[in-house]
């Protein structure tokens, strides 16, 4: 009937292969029948001619509608071939325009309308829309599970570019009402960017994202949220450099410069939407926001996120872990062990112990000796705590509480208890190496704690294992086995090992062993050899700090290293002014300690090379006042506790020597192995007569000597 009233004959051009009809009968019901009441209140109004033309665009489009759902049905089957064959035949370059302009007639804010006020026959209804851009979404799809993902995308973003079209500005609210517009047009946005990612184009993904977010798509908050995720995963491991388009950078120069600040901005908005409730909190958010930190060394500003979380989000002691690594990672070693503190205290007696809480608490201790006691209490809880599943913790536990207790050795107040830590120093290193003989941190501490105890063939093996594990960022171990040769006597041979790993270690180690190259030219007598390269290490250092102030990139260097080539400095002219003084050139002695003062003026081995100058002079009242300017900063620099000592016996005063004799023994008491110390010792033992106690004293000297490196281990 409805081919009679139009006057034409209505035929499929090209029919579905589909042996079924259920295409066509959905097509017939769904599409014709829903349409009669709409109809017949039309003719109501307009003109038979209207109503006529009404019909043949209604016939001539439900040959599309139909090849739509014939294409959802064979998608629906998992026949994605046959789908994408019945979607090909829909002319989607044809309709776009249409599809265009029914959204805008459509979706218009509704008015109450005149009797005439009709949209034209010749606009699709929302229905055919919707209808459509569905196939167009599952044509999408079906090229997706086929592997074809570049084609995927542009079909996909054919939705895009025909309700962007519609709404220039973004989507009014209300449009999901009468049909499923929205709904489509939303899967397609989340859809396009991860077809991109697929197909590897990742600069079109970012692209697609952002397209997301830059206008109002009436997006509930949880899929913007996960789009905003998405896209900052992507800027952050994508590995493709992106700027914002110029239309983009709406911030001025608050705009992202680059894809870290970009993502960093997203995640923070995310965050503050979980702070406002709107979002629940999304773990996937914190770890990003977690890397781009720590890929900025944002530590401190992690750390207060991380204290922003709800209690419940974490566990307290996995809290308390969490801040010890950002604060420990900021440099706040301090605060990250009372964090860690917390996690061993009473409040925690009842809860399931937090092992890799307590070895990072172990960890730090290690590396200062005024916390080696927390640092035992630590491991020894590792390794008591440990389970076999925690069994591989053992090894690290034993590790540190090695260091600990050589730490704790060496400030120790007790010989008898000295002793004993320094025995357990090296059985829980011997122990950890039981199962860890490839760690090189493990083989390093071997050999430092081997050399301070003075079993030099054993430190000098494990040194020269070290060395050979490591490739690279060695410099502290040349420099240990060369302080190992140098304590063996073997000045040359250690010489040549520095000559040899100058050019292996970076430039901070490089200028660390050319000044230990110097010292051990001084402890060979070679005086101008020594200045000679004292000269070459002030003018790399020289060198290397030039071009920070006119270029601003190396002027971003870490300011550690700064503070270290400054100590390096500091140490090449307090050596420079230690040589001039032993030959007599006091003038040239006077400038180099103040230049050394001038790097750092509170500095007690400037005052006390000052003293030492004063002292060759035979000022022995301006050498006190040196030596006693050193201990007031450091009350317990050695150096110049014995140096004190020295000049109090030079006096000659008879009541001067049991303060001198005090002096040693403090000096001892911090150092058991200055040989210095033990050599005046036995001068003021012979000046009161005592013979026999000289000699020993003489001895103890003697041999601690010919065992001495020519700097401290450290």
């Amino acid at each position: 009937m409805l081919c009679a009233c139009s006057g034409e004959q209505f035929k499929f051009e090209d029919a579905p292969q589909s042996p079924e009809s259920l295409a066509t009968r959905d097509f017939s019901a769904s599409g014709l029948s829903s349409r009669t009441g709409e109809w017949e209140s039309k003719l109501d109004d307009v003109q038979v001619d209207e109503a006529e033309s009404t019909l043949k665009e209604a016939l001539s489009l439900n040959y599309e509608e139909a090849r739509a759902l014939l294409g959802r049905l064979e998608y629906q089957r998992g026949n994605f071939d046959a789908a994408l064959q019945v979607f090909q035949g829909i002319d989607i370059k044809g309709l776009t325009p249409r599809m265009t302009r029914a959204i805008v007639e459509r979706t218009r804010q509704r008015k109450p309308r005149s009797k005439g006020d009709i949209i034209s026959s010749s606009v699709m209804s929302m229905h055919s829309v919707s209808l459509l851009l569905e196939a167009i979404l599952l044509k999408a799809k079906s090229l997706e599970e086929l592997g074809h993902f570049r084609d995927a995308a542009k079909e996909c973003n054919i939705i895009l570019e025909v309700v962007e079209a519609a709404f220039p500005n973004g989507m009014h609210e209300g449009i999901a009402e009468d049909c499923k517009l929205q709904e489509m047009f939303h899967k397609a946005l989340e859809l396009l960017p991860n077809l991109w990612k697929k197909a590897g184009f990742l600069s079109e993904a970012i692209t697609a994202y952002r397209r997301v977010l830059v206008k109002p798509w009436n997006l509930d908050p949880l899929r913007k949220a996960n789009v905003q995720k998405d896209l900052a995963a992507t800027l952050l491991y994508g590995g493709v450099e992106t700027s914002l388009p110029a239309h983009l950078q709406v911030w001025g120069s608050a705009t992202p410069n680059g894809n870290m600040e970009e993502a960093i901005l997203l995640l923070l908005i995310l965050m503050q939407k979980v702070a406002y409730g709107e979002i629940e909190w999304d773990a996937d958010v914190m770890d990003h926001l977690t890397f781009a930190f720590t890929v900025t060394g944002q530590f401190e500003l992690l750390a207060s996120f991380v204290e922003q979380a709800l209690p419940g989000i974490y566990e307290r002691a996995n809290r308390w872990y969490l801040l010890a690594l950002c604060y420990a990672a900021a440099g706040q070693n301090e605060v990250a062990l009372n964090l860690l503190k917390k996690v061993s205290g009473q409040s925690e007696a009842k809860h399931k112990p937090h092992i890799p809480a307590l070895l990072f608490g172990a960890k730090l201790s290690s590396q200062d000796a005024k916390h080696a006691h927390h640092g035992i209490t630590f491991a020894r809880n590792v390794i008591d705590l440990a389970d076999q599943v925690n069994e591989h913790f053992k090894g690290q536990a034993h590790k540190f509480l090695g260091v600990c207790y050589g730490n704790a050795a060496r400030i120790s107040i007790s010989d008898s208890e000295r002793a004993l830590f320094q025995k357990e120093s090296l059985a829980s290193l011997n122990s950890a190496a039981l199962n860890m003989k490839e760690d090189p941190e493990l083989v390093f501490n071997l050999s430092f704690e081997n050399a301070v105890q003075r079993n030099l063939d054993v430190a000098f093996e494990n040194a020269m294992a070290y060395s050979n594990m490591v490739s690279e960022d060695s410099g502290r171990g040349w420099r240990l086995l060369a302080l190992i040769l140098s304590a063996d006597r073997r000045f040359r041979d250690a010489e040549t090992i520095l000559e040899f790993s100058l050019d292996e270690v970076g430039s901070l180690d490089q200028l660390e062993l050319l000044r230990l190259r110097a010292v051990l030219q001084i402890a060979q007598e070679q005086p101008k050899e020594a200045i000679e390269t004292y000269r070459i290490l002030l003018s790399l250092i020289q060198a290397q700090r030039e071009p920070q102030s006119n270029n601003s990139e190396s002027a971003k260097n870490s300011d550690l290293e700064n503070v270290a080539e400054r100590k390096i400095e500091m140490a090449a002219w307090q050596d420079l002014a230690a040589i001039y003084t032993k030959v007599g050139s006091w003038r040239d002695a006077e400038i180099c300690v103040n230049k050394a003062k001038s790097v750092e003026l509170y500095s007690p081995k400037s005052w006390h090379t000052s003293g030492l100058l004063f002292e060759a002079q035979s000022l022995y009242k301006e050498a006190l006042v040196s030596f006693s300017i050193a201990l007031s900063i450091e009350p317990d620099y050695v150096p110049s506790i014995v140096s004190t000592a020295i000049v109090l016996i030079q006096l000659g005063s008879q009541s001067s020597l049991p303060i001198a004799r005090s002096f040693l023994m403090n000096a001892l008491r911090l150092e058991p192995t200055n040989h210095d110390a033990w050599m005046n010792l036995g001068l003021i033992s012979k000046l009161e007569g005592s013979l026999e106690q000289a000699a020993e004293y003489f001895q103890a000297a003697y041999e601690l000597e010919m065992s001495a490196p020519v700097e401290a281990f450290k």
